[in-house]
């Protein structure tokens, strides 16, 4: 397990930014502004980002398989996805300029979910089945690894290309009996479809085994050793947020108002919580703080994800993880 030293710095009040100083930072959402997101969208809105010398412009995502993808193209310099699908991408192309030095979420959102009335109670139910899922979803990408952790053949289930707007409604509809995604998405909007969660048939790529790290601060290693001190900055400021939005999921959630006016506020502060309490802030997290990964079980998902897709090349998790851009320990606990 890598962990960082600990030792105490003292706090001092953050200098004053000149406009003409700030460094420019495209910034690339996963998803929609919905509340998983919110945490982002205060530091920025809170000038968390600001205060550490950065200018960041932040876009919504359609998928976390497209976010390595936009910072290849150039069209981003950072974003926050979950690391599958880049680790993947790494798998298949060692050339690929993209890597992660923070790990947000310490537990895997991904999931296939699916209701009573499709007939779906486990994933051996799956065989034959159609599966809604934009290409760009993680767990569209990732079921491979699903399916061997579960036992069943990846090759056995037909795939329904959508977009983000239609996965749920499909399934709704009974035009695909299952989807795949974050639970922080699927779940709740399923219940605002009208399907109860009694109803709902949820399989978790962690109940099969597929122990997963998800969403992670991904840019390339280009931007980041030109501007380290604005990565570490960066990092400073998500890490902030994130323990403010664990304080105030609410006031979190009415940021998302002003990017998204029909924000139903009590639904995403309820998708909200659950990011936090489920999926970032794990016992782990509150005993240990930020930063505290366990290399061992990261390179378990490295080949895992290696052996899913029948890559015989190995890749180091150092290869996809790099720690040293992590401000001090003590930046990265309450």
């Amino acid at each position: 397990m890598h962990r960082r030293t600990l030792f105490a710095i003292p706090m001092l009040a953050a200098p004053a930014v000149h406009a003409q100083s700030l460094i420019n930072v495209r910034f690339t959402l996963d998803w929609a502004f919905q509340g998983p997101q919110a945490a982002f969208l205060m530091a920025l809105e809170r000038g968390h980002f600001r205060r550490e010398g950065l200018n960041v412009t932040m876009d919504r995502g359609t998928g976390s398989g497209d976010v390595p993808l936009r910072i290849l193209q150039g069209t981003h310099d950072v974003g926050v996805a979950d690391i599958n699908p880049t680790i993947r991408l790494r798998l298949e192309r060692p050339d690929a300029d993209v890597f992660t030095p923070f790990l947000v979420y310490d537990a895997t959102a991904l999931a296939v979910m699916s209701t009573r009335a499709a007939g779906v109670r486990t994933p051996q139910d799956l065989v034959g089945k159609t599966i809604a899922a934009p290409d760009s979803d993680a767990g569209r990408q990732l079921f491979p690894a699903f399916a061997r952790a579960a036992g069943i053949d990846a090759a056995s289930v037909r795939w329904l290309s959508v977009t983000p707007q239609l996965r749920e409604s499909m399934l709704a509809r009974g035009q695909a009996q299952a989807i795949t995604g974050f639970i922080t998405s699927g779940i709740f909007s399923l219940r605002q479809l009208g399907i109860s969660d009694a109803d709902q048939v949820v399989m978790r790529y962690s109940d099969v085994g597929a122990n997963f790290f998800s969403t992670s601060l991904i840019t390339s290693r280009r931007w980041a050793n030109a501007n380290p001190a604005g990565m570490t900055g960066l990092i400073r400021a998500m890490v902030r947020a994130q323990y403010e939005t664990l304080a105030d999921p609410t006031g979190a959630a009415t940021l998302l108002r002003a990017r998204e006016p029909l924000t139903d506020l009590p639904l995403e502060t309820e998708r909200l919580r659950m990011a936090l309490e489920q999926l970032t802030f794990t016992p782990h997290v509150r005993a240990n703080g930020f930063g505290q990964v366990d290399t061992a079980r990261l390179q378990s998902t490295i080949d895992m994800i290696r052996a899913a897709f029948n890559i015989e090349r190995p890749l180091p998790w150092s290869d996809i993880y790099d720690p040293r851009f992590l401000p001090p320990a003590a930046d990265l606990r309450a």
